[in-house]
C-alpha cells in the first residue's frame, strides 16, 4: 500500500495544493485558466514534442497500443451511447454527452504525470497517441452528434468540419505533429534549445496538476445527481474496462502482445478523470453544469480507483512492472 500512495499520494497533493491555494486567495479562480492556457500552450507541447521526437518513428507509432486504446475508447463510447439512450432518452444532445464524459481521458494533464511515475518515459509516447485518438476521433465524434441533437440539417456537418480545422489551432497538436516530423526524418534540435524544450517540459505535470486543483474550487456536484453519478462510474469503471477487454480479446486472438509498460499504460490512462475541457466544450451545447459536477467528481474518485487499479496490477501475472 505505501508503494501505491508513493505514486498517488504526489500526484493529488499537488492538486489539493492547487485547490487551497484558490481557496485561500492566494490565486483567483479566474487565474487558473490563465495558467491553464500556458500549461496547454507552453509545456504540455513541449513535452508531447520531447516524448515523440527523441524515438524512432517505429517506436513512436506504437500501432499496437494505438488500437487497443483507440479500440477501448471506441467500445467505451459506443456502450456509453447505449447506456445514455435509457439514462436520458429522447435527448441526443445530452446523451452524447454523456458518452463524452464515459470516454475521454484527461491524458495530458492528469494521465501523464501518474503514468510518468508508473511506467517511465514511455508515459509521453502513449499520451501523445491518446491526444490523437481524442482529438482526432472521439471530441469531433460526440461534438457533430450533439449538434445533431439539435435537429439542425447542416450543423452537425458544419461543427465536424470546425472540429478537424481546429486541430490545426491545438497547440498539443501542433506539438505532437513537430515532433513526429522531427522522429521520422531523424532531427534533432541545437543544444540551447533542446535543453529549453527539455526545461519547459518539466513543468508541464506539476503546473497540470495545479491547475486542475484550482479550476476544480467552486464546482459543486448539483442538479442531475443521478446522472453525474452514471457518466461517473462510466468514467472511471466502464473506459479501463473496455480498453482491458479489446486488449484480453486482441492478444487472445493473436493479433498483438503488448509489453508490460504500455499493457499497464493503456488500462491506467483510461481509468483517468473525464479531461479538463469537457464543461467548457459542454458550454456550447448548455450541458456545463453537468459536466463540471462529471469533473470533480471523476478527479476526487479517481484517487480511490486508480489506487486500486495500482494495486491490482501488482498481483496480476502479466501486468506487474
Amino acid at each position: 500500500m505505501a508503494e501505491i500512495l508513493a505514486i498517488t499520494g504526489p500526484i493529488y497533493i499537488v492538486i489539493g495544493l492547487g485547490y487551497l491555494s484558490v481557496r485561500l486567495g492566494l490565486f483567483a479562480r479566474e487565474d487558473m485558466r490563465v495558467l491553464g492556457r500556458f500549461v496547454v500552450h507552453v509545456p504540455l507541447p513541449a513535452m508531447l514534442f520531447n516524448a515523440v521526437a527523441q524515438r524512432p518513428i517505429t517506436e513512436v507509432l506504437a500501432p499496437d497500443y494505438l488500437l487497443v486504446y483507440a479500440g477501448g475508447s471506441v467500445l467505451a463510447a459506443v456502450l456509453g451511447l447505449a447506456w445514455a439512450r435509457r439514462a436520458v432518452a429522447g435527448d441526443l444532445t445530452r446523451q452524447a454527452y454523456f458518452a463524452f464524459g464515459m470516454s475521454c481521458s484527461n491524458s495530458g494533464f492528469l494521465g501523464f504525470p501518474i503514468a510518468l511515475l508508473v511506467v517511465g518515459p514511455v508515459a509521453g509516447m502513449m499520451v501523445g497517441l491518446n491526444v490523437m485518438v481524442e482529438n482526432l476521433l472521439l471530441v469531433p465524434f460526440f461534438l457533430a452528434l450533439a449538434e445533431a441533437g439539435r435537429s439542425r440539417a447542416d450543423s452537425w456537418q458544419r461543427t465536424l468540419r470546425q472540429s478537424l480545422a481546429g486541430l490545426l489551432r491545438n497547440p498539443m497538436v501542433l506539438g505532437l505533429l513537430a515532433g513526429l516530423v522531427f522522429s521520422l526524418l531523424g532531427w534533432r534540435l541545437p543544444a540551447p534549445l533542446a535543453r529549453t524544450v527539455d526545461l519547459l517540459a518539466q513543468v508541464s505535470a506539476p503546473a497540470a496538476l495545479f491547475v486542475i486543483g484550482g479550476t476544480l474550487y467552486g464546482l459543486e456536484l448539483r442538479g442531475r445527481v443521478r446522472e453525474v453519478a452514471q457518466i461517473t462510474a462510466g468514467k472511471l469503471l466502464l473506459h479501463p474496462l473496455s480498453v482491458a477487454a479489446v486488449l484480453w480479446l486482441t492478444e487472445l486472438a493473436g493479433w498483438l502482445t503488448l509489453a508490460p509498460p504500455l499493457r499497464v499504460g493503456a488500462v491506467l490512462l483510461a481509468a483517468c478523470p473525464v479531461m479538463g475541457i469537457y464543461p467548457i466544450v459542454a458550454q456550447r451545447h448548455a450541458q456545463e453544469d453537468t459536466a463540471s459536477a462529471v469533473l470533480l467528481a471523476t478527479t476526487v474518485l479517481s484517487f480511490a480507483t486508480i489506487s486500486a487499479l495500482l494495486a491490482l496490477f501488482n498481483v496480476l501475472p502479466g501486468w506487474r512492472l
